[in-house]
């Protein structure tokens, strides 16, 4: 695996938002001002912004938050292990990779993934540095039918970890996406390995916009949010420490205990939406989950329940 050691140590240099020369930065790795142009390439290509000015060197367009396994043990006091990866291909992928040498509430986060992904294969953006890209695994003993409405049950979670951090009205969406003043913020992505009659490995993935500015517009094709600067060591550790509480609840009980909840937090809950499933369009009116969590429309008086991969929900109004 190529080693990006040197300009992930440039990142810290910058991080502070300051200018450093070419100069200083070349003395620092003693190596030419070609070489630091070079790792400034490296770094452009992760999606980080910075300001080019003669004579007074580089500088980044706003200072980094940078990830810190100190600073997220000091909130995160668990036998469970979080590993920090600066660069990878997708936090989920890592830990499916994994998975035997996994225990339930083992999680990881990065600053950069090469090759994250949504819902149905979809890529997900995530420039170096910005957002919150974080990943846990769980051991679901009771098997694949025990992970029904389990993103749902993410959502809350996630949804609340961030309205406290951040005092913000952020939403829940069927069936596992964020929304702040009724802009995408964050996805779930839950992907399961076992079979049928055995235990279920589970590995759930969240993603966050956090100070993100400029997407790519081929892969961010929707109305979006930033949560706006918090604490990202503290918001892995609230994270981490939440998830995993209130996965061993809904190991216990499943779904129920979590329904109120959803319903406060329920972006499209009485508004009218309507539902993709395959080239099918339904129109109704949202009227949250069932215990199953599956999504309650109305249509006509009658109310009726969908689930299934190939949902997703628009606004209507």
């Amino acid at each position: 695996m190529r080693s990006y050691k040197n300009p992930l140590k440039l990142i810290e240099i910058l991080a502070d938002g300051q200018f450093h020369s070419g100069e200083e930065l070349a003395t620092i790795f003693g190596i030419t001002r070609a070489g630091i142009n070079k790792y400034i390439k490296q770094l452009r290509e992760w999606g980080i912004e910075l300001t080019s000015i003669q004579g007074k060197g580089y500088c980044l367009a706003a200072p980094l938050n940078l990830l810190n396994k100190t600073k997220i043990n000091q909130h995160y006091q668990s036998n469970s292990r979080c590993e920090i990866l600066p660069i990878i291909d997708s936090t989920n992928q890592y830990l499916l990779d994994r998975i035997d040498q996994l225990t339930s509430g083992d999680c990881c986060v990065a600053e950069f993934q090469s090759k994250a992904r949504g819902r149905r294969g979809r890529k997900w953006f995530s420039p170096f540095g910005t957002n919150l890209y974080f990943s846990m695994y769980w051991r679901l003993e009771q098997g694949v039918a025990a992970a029904m409405g389990l993103s749902l049950v993410v959502g809350i979670v996630i949804a609340d970890t961030l309205r406290t951090l951040s005092g913000q009205d952020i939403k829940v969406k069927w069936p596992n996406d964020l929304y702040l003043n009724d802009q995408k913020l964050a996805g779930i992505l839950v992907e399961l390995a076992g079979k049928t009659g055995d235990c279920a490995h589970v590995v759930i993935g969240v993603g966050v916009n956090l100070t993100m500015t400029n997407p790519d517009t081929n892969i961010v094709n929707q109305k979006w949010a930033s949560l706006g600067n918090v604490d990202r060591n503290l918001l892995v550790a609230q994270v981490a420490k939440t998830l995993k509480s209130q996965l061993i609840e809904f190991e216990k009980h499943g779904l129920l205990p979590f329904i109120n909840d959803w319903n406060r937090l329920d972006n499209f809950v009485n508004r009218p939406v309507k539902l993709l499933i395959g080239d099918n369009i339904i129109q109704g009116i949202a009227k949250g989950i069932n215990d199953q969590g599956a999504l309650l429309l109305e249509q006509n008086g009658k109310i009726e329940a969908h689930i299934g991969g190939e949902i997703s929900l628009r606004s209507d109004e």
